[in-house]
């Protein structure tokens, strides 16, 4: 399993105008064949009026790449799209982009560029984040050592999920996997060997 991987933030869009065609690019956070599908699907009815409603997505699960040129010229759409999403790293990812043609000819070049662009400012609305996998942490300690240790998990890459205030104090965390090993070192050093940090569950999230 990897340890890091990027995506897009959120749904979001962008558009451009060239020679009088109207390019839209959407892009939508996607990990199964089915949320891309029906993303795609929406944006196509959305747009049922667009010229054409060409996508590409990469899903992490599977290495699933697609793409469609939805009837432009093969390899001037689908292609190049699918080409900016692979080249910016990202996965777990749709985009749609749907073009208004304005009654000038691109031709092959001008389509892969615009279509191109279009992907690529999809992709900067949409925000492009890191995700890592992380350890879900907690550590229960005493009032006293309360503050050192809401003070070292920021410190150490960590982000404070909850906080139980009862006889004692139990942080809930989580940190990056990679980082686990420092962190405990750190915990055992500060806390002169009291306390360490208990691992009850992984998941992806953003650092």
């Amino acid at each position: 399993m990897e340890s890091r991987y990027k995506t897009v933030a959120e749904r979001s869009s962008d558009e451009y105008i060239i020679k009088k065609s109207r390019f839209i690019g959407y892009v939508c956070p996607a990990k199964t064949q089915e949320e891309a599908l029906a993303f795609i699907a929406e944006i196509s009815k959305k747009h049922w009026d667009a010229t054409h409603n060409v996508y590409a997505y990469i899903l992490r699960d599977g290495g699933v790449k697609r793409f469609s040129d939805d009837g432009e010229p093969q390899g001037t759409a689908g292609i190049p799209v699918l080409d900016v999403i692979e080249k910016s790293g990202v996965t777990d990812c749709a985009v749609v982009v749907t073009r208004y043609f304005g009654g000038i000819m691109l031709g092959a070049g001008g389509l892969v560029r615009a279509y191109s662009h279009s992907a690529s400012i999809a992709l900067q609305a949409g925000g492009i984040i890191t995700r890592a996998l992380c350890a879900k942490l907690k550590v229960t300690c005493d009032y006293y050592f309360y503050g050192k240790l809401s003070s070292l998990v920021p410190e150490s890459g960590g982000v404070i999920e909850d906080t139980l205030f009862e006889d004692n104090v139990t942080l809930l965390f989580r940190l990056p996997l990679e980082l686990l090993d420092s962190f405990n070192a750190k915990l055992v050093d500060v806390s002169n060997g009291r306390y360490s940090a208990e691992k009850y569950d992984e998941c992806y999230a953003d650092i």
